[in-house]
């Protein structure tokens, strides 16, 4: 990773740190400092700070908003684990487990209102344009989340209708931090979107990419052990696509499997993966991940700056992408 990379996560840590956040009712914000420090690899601040250098802005002036979008992310990770009753989180007990729900509730309310805060330190001039796009993202996460949860119970899921699900409940964030960077940094009004809809693409790569690292990855790459959406039956882009292409006999097979008429998870995982194979859904999910990853390049190449403004965020995006980061 470049050395400015490093500086900047450095910065934001440092930034985050010097929050108090240790104070009294305890009990409410321990679990704030607990979550905020339980790891985490900066990416979404990181975005917003490179963003703002791209356009050679004041790194100063988005510290702020940038750390309310962390703060946020987080929030949604505390909220989440309640929903998913998800006793880890980073490898850490999550603070719904090592707590309780209503204390992972009332501490991501503060959280929620510690983000607007940072978000309101934006430059006077920008602020009205950083909250209406904070509170569009904030919006369209939660309708993200709601599709998520729709579909856990719905027999048929179609490819347009996962893309757009995933577009809310993961790419619109880091898109929003790379326009926050960018509005601040005073690039034009094309630009922004520009560096907007890259970050969109970037977000649809990494999680294609993901659903394939979940079946077809090395578990050191993928941080965690593979063919866990095949256990919970989520509805991914392979299974999707294997639903969509399969002949009879092989949506027996991922019939049997979906709907737990296998009990061993070993010969359910070892099931669908020989579908998925059979379908060359390996290979399909990689180029649709290629599609997404080429159209983001495009996109931040349209944007009239020297290569070098660019480069650290092509060289993000790759590392995200090849989880090198």
């Amino acid at each position: 990773m470049s050395k400015k990379i490093k500086s900047y996560t450095e910065k934001i840590n440092n930034y985050l740190s010097a929050i108090e956040l240790v104070k009294q009712p305890k009990e409410l914000y321990h679990p704030v400092a607990y979550c905020l420090g339980n790891g985490g690899k900066r990416v979404r601040p990181l975005m917003t700070l490179l963003a703002c250098d791209m356009f050679e802005g004041n790194i100063e002036e988005v510290m702020g908003p940038a750390t309310g979008l962390e703060i946020f992310h987080n929030f949604t990770l505390m909220h989440d684990d309640i929903m998913d009753q998800a006793p880890l989180r980073r490898g850490k007990p999550s603070v719904y487990k090592k707590w309780n729900a209503n204390t992972a509730i009332l501490s991501g309310d503060v959280m929620f209102a510690m983000a607007i805060q940072h978000m309101a330190l934006s430059p006077a001039q920008y602020l009205k344009s950083i909250l209406d796009l904070f509170n569009k993202t904030v919006i369209e996460v939660c309708e993200g989340q709601q599709y998520d949860m729709n579909f856990e119970s719905l027999d048929k899921v179609t490819e347009n209708e996962y893309i757009n699900m995933i577009r809310l409940k993961t790419a619109v964030l880091p898109a929003a931090c790379l326009k926050t960077g960018a509005i601040i940094a005073g690039a034009s009004d094309k630009d922004a979107q520009l560096l907007y809809d890259f970050g969109v693409n970037v977000g649809l790569a990494f999680q294609i990419m993901d659903d394939w690292l979940d079946i077809f990855g090395e578990e050191e790459t993928f941080g965690k052990k593979t063919g866990g959406d095949i256990i919970a039956n989520k509805k991914t882009w392979l299974y999707i696509k294997a639903f969509e292409l399969a002949n009879e006999n092989q949506l027996r097979n991922l019939r049997n499997a979906f709907t737990n008429r296998i009990f061993n998870p070993e010969e359910k995982i070892s099931m669908v993966k020989k579908v998925y194979l059979e379908l060359k859904l390996n290979d399909m999910a990689l180029k649709k991940m290629e599609d997404y990853n080429s159209k983001a390049l495009d996109l931040l190449n349209q944007i009239q700056l020297p290569g070098e403004n660019k480069a650290e965020l092509k060289l993000l995006a790759e590392a995200l992408l090849n989880r090198k980061l």
